[in-house]
């Protein structure tokens, strides 16, 4: 059973704006979003259905919510999960940290994103010298990439260091590579040049600006904020961050990143990438992935293992977020426990199956013995991967 309505049904949420019903660009949600049916945007309800039909084709999905115009005109939710329930970013904090790169430029803390990293992290100065900021977020650093991709930092107890430890075996700017290392270096340039941790970084200059007050931003066991992935809170609430893109960086009176940022975000560096799981060759740029580039649409996405994202459509002015099924516990340090003894293990997906083995009988109290992010196979998204072109064609089609 999924619950599937359309938000104004209930009479407790405000509605914002004027009492005629139109829309501009002056919407933002305040404590709650304000709400309208897709008939008062002259949209096609069914179009808004057939899309979340689409989502939840795939029995991991947990939420979905469509924001059009500033107003939130549809949720939809999996059985036992509402608008409250957390569900954890896994990579899309990779493009909420990237803003606070942005919002540091704007603040003359960061000169630029052609700096080199070893202007803030002394440790790169040396064969990793002329790696740049620009080069981290575009995914072209030239650091070594194993095999297992360093998916393994996760299981670091210090996952800066292993960071800083990763040699260059390429010359930056080439090559694209998915690096979680790149954006783990984001939380380090950060404290270097704003004396502040990325976290507290994030609540100031982010959260606060967009009234998000329930989250679990993640730190490693030594406290280092896990800046490549891993911040958890509501759909509604990853909403908001899609908005500030939406919206060029601004939010109500105050440019919180500058739309220069924001239009350097949105520019396509790399294209045709491959995926062992999008049923689609993707773009990317600046910590931000494409998922459609064309006359038809501009769609960029923040998007997270297992099936996270957060589209938006500047333009349109849409915000499309889904998130897969996890059961936040409440944390925010990490803590192997017990299952430090399996740490050693590469393969991620291999140490998820013995993770959620040892849970399911018992062995492991996945809510006791350890603290860490974790999402189980019911979590795990397969036809959303699959329908992912459909999806994307859907969600232009609600507006078209």
């Amino acid at each position: 059973m999924h619950f599937f309505y359309f938000i104004p049904l209930f009479f407790s949420y405000a509605c914002w704006g004027d009492s005629n019903g139109s829309t501009n660009l002056d919407i933002f949600p305040k404590d709650d979003w304000a709400v309208r049916t897709p008939s008062e945007l002259d949209i096609d309800g069914t179009k808004l259905t057939k899309l979340f039909e689409l989502s939840f084709e795939d029995p991991a999905t947990q939420a979905v919510v469509l924001i059009k115009d500033g107003y939130l005109i549809g949720e939809r939710y999996a059985e036992g999960f509402d608008e409250q329930s957390f569900g954890t970013s896994w990579s899309m904090a990779k493009s909420i940290y990237a803003t606070l790169i942005g919002i540091s430029i704007d603040r003359g803390e960061i000169s630029s994103l052609d700096d080199p990293v070893a202007k803030y992290v002394n440790a790169f100065a040396d064969a990793r010298r002329d790696i740049t900021i620009r080069d981290l977020l575009d995914m072209t650093s030239g650091l070594d990439f194993p095999e297992h991709e360093h998916e393994t930092m996760f299981f670091q107890n210090d996952h800066l260091q292993y960071a800083l430890e990763v040699d260059i075996s390429k010359e930056p700017g080439l090559v694209f590579e998915y690096n979680n290392v790149n954006s783990m270096l984001i939380g380090e340039i950060l404290l270097q040049a704003t004396g502040k941790g990325a976290d507290e970084l994030l609540e100031d200059r982010i959260f606060k600006k967009l009234n998000i007050d329930k989250y679990s931003i993640w730190r490693d066991s030594v406290g280092n904020v896990m800046s490549y992935c891993c911040i958890d809170m509501s759909a509604r609430d990853f909403s908001r961050f899609g908005l500030l893109f939406a919206r060029d960086g601004s939010w109500e009176n105050e440019q919180i990143v500058s739309k220069a940022f924001v239009d350097e975000t949105f520019t396509q560096i790399w294209s045709e990438i491959p995926s062992n799981t999008i049923n689609q060759q993707r773009g990317y740029g600046m910590h931000w992935w494409i998922s459609r580039n064309n006359k038809e649409a501009v769609i960029f996405n923040a998007s997270g293992k297992f099936g996270q994202y957060i589209f938006v459509d500047r333009e349109r002015d849409i915000v499309f977020t889904r998130i897969t099924r996890y059961y936040a516990t409440g944390a925010n340090v990490q803590d192997w426990g017990r299952l430090k003894l399996i740490s050693w293990i590469e393969d991620v997906t291999l140490f998820r199956k013995i993770a959620e083995f040892l849970a399911k009988t018992g062995l492991v109290n996945a809510n006791t013995d350890i603290a860490t992010p974790i999402t189980f196979e019911d979590g795990v998204s397969n036809e959303f991967f699959l329908n992912y072109e459909l999806i994307v064609d859907a969600l232009i089609e609600v507006d078209s």
